[in-house]
């Protein structure tokens, strides 16, 4: 490095700089963290009883298929492939989303269900959250057989090997939920860089069922939030803006 390059200092960012990115983070992010902080502190675990509850649930389906004797049992009431009958995994899609995929670490789904769900389920409560969760995953659930029968000739479809792919795992659940809960808390750039990396996902990292599901998911959870939009506009209760920040009323 030259003596030159080596006295050159980056510019701090100054102090109108740094106002204005507090502003937008406040903006951003301000309803939906004060929720969830007001709601941890007042009520701790309490606040999240359904997700701890999934958290379980997906633990012990983990640790039974990990069973000689389990195995068999976890795949019959949650593992859902296109190839079988449209009624059939549309019994399964309910748990398929509990039972952690075999193909990556269970902690990764659990760490995904406590954050996710738990976020969710306190900004917009727990029927709306498993109602957004099982509509996510339903909807990957449809994809796969929809795509199958485009065929991988296009950019959308799906290879016939597919429909014998096992497909279950939370992850078409917490993009849509993430989707969702942006939306609801109006934190725009935040539900835009989530979609947006599903599709950067799909075309430059991984262009298969998953990523392709996931895609679904956030399209689908998408057009319930502008119906939703349209029907009754939403706005966080308890809220008012003081400024640039969120605070309860």
């Amino acid at each position: 490095m030259s003596e030159a390059g080596a006295g050159r200092e980056v510019p701090a960012p100054g102090p109108g700089e740094a106002s204005a990115l507090r502003r937008a983070a406040r903006a951003e992010w301000g309803p939906l963290l004060w929720t969830v902080r007001s709601a941890l502190a007042t009520r701790k675990l309490r606040a999240i009883p359904v997700t701890l509850a999934a958290v379980c649930l997906t633990l012990v389906f983990q640790l039974v298929q990990n069973q000689a004797w389990g195995y068999r049992a976890v795949q019959d009431i949650g593992s859902v492939q296109a190839w079988e009958h449209l009624w059939v995994a549309l019994l399964r899609t309910p748990l398929s989303l509990f039972v952690p995929a075999l193909d990556l670490p269970v902690w990764g789904a659990l760490a995904q269900i406590l954050v996710v769900f738990g976020i969710a389920e306190i900004c917009v409560g727990w029927r709306q959250m498993l109602g957004v969760a099982y509509l996510a995953t339903l909807a990957g659930t449809m994809y796969a057989r929809i795509g199958i029968w485009i065929g991988p000739q296009s950019p959308i479809g799906l290879a016939d090997a597919d429909k014998y792919v096992i497909d279950t795992g939370p992850s078409a659940a917490v993009v849509g939920l993430a989707v969702y809960v942006c939306w609801r808390h109006r934190a725009w750039f935040t539900c835009a860089v989530v979609v947006a990396s599903m599709v950067v996902e799909v075309v430059f990292i991984k262009n298969n069922l998953a990523g392709k599901e996931h895609v679904a998911a956030a399209l689908v959870v998408l057009a319930v939030c502008l119906l939703q939009e349209v029907w009754q506009p939403y706005k966080p209760p308890g809220f008012q803006r003081v400024s640039g920040w969120e605070h309860p009323r």
